[in-house]
């Protein structure tokens, strides 16, 4: 899941539709369309951890979440209004159990994020994690062998696990 364009444009838009709401329309709907896609996923995130909940019989505070990106989109360090750490951050704040983040150029989290979240290897994220996020679909997520995923219960905004 990425923003729309670079990250300026997910902001610019706005300034549109504040200098001339008549003739932005199209342009305010789009960006409320975009806008609310992030709680669409997170929904959809909660959804799977509940049929993960009645599948295992575990308890939420025992269900590691495993968030695949943070970037703004795939191959790059740039978290600058990236939906993929906004997205990470809601999970992270409604989920009792542990969020791990899979970001593989970054070495540290962004502050908002800090101290909700664990910056997690790949492998470690495949071996620990119930539930998988595929948020930015970089190379290195790509490439996974499909037999190497083992959860079931997996939200892939990107089509890479599919």
């Amino acid at each position: 899941m990425h923003g729309v364009g670079g990250h300026c444009i997910a902001v610019d838009p706005w300034f549109i539709v504040a200098q001339n709401p008549q003739q932005a329309r199209l342009i305010h709907t789009a960006r409320l369309v975009n806008d609310g896609k992030p709680l669409w996923v997170v929904d959809r995130v909660k959804m799977a951890v509940a049929d993960y909940l009645v599948q295992s019989g575990k308890r939420a505070s025992d269900v590691t979440i495993a968030c695949f990106g943070l970037a703004f989109k795939p191959d790059i360090d740039d978290l600058r209004e990236s939906p993929a750490v906004g997205i990470t951050e809601m999970i992270a704040q409604w989920h009792s159990g542990t969020t791990l983040a899979v970001e593989p150029n970054v070495t540290a989290l962004p502050p908002r994020l800090t101290g909700l979240v664990t910056l997690t290897e790949l492998p470690a994220a495949l071996r620990e994690a119930d539930v998988v996020v595929m948020l930015v679909d970089h190379r290195a997520f790509r490439a996974i062998e499909p037999e190497k995923i083992k959860q079931q219960w997996i939200v892939d905004t990107k089509g890479v696990w599919r």
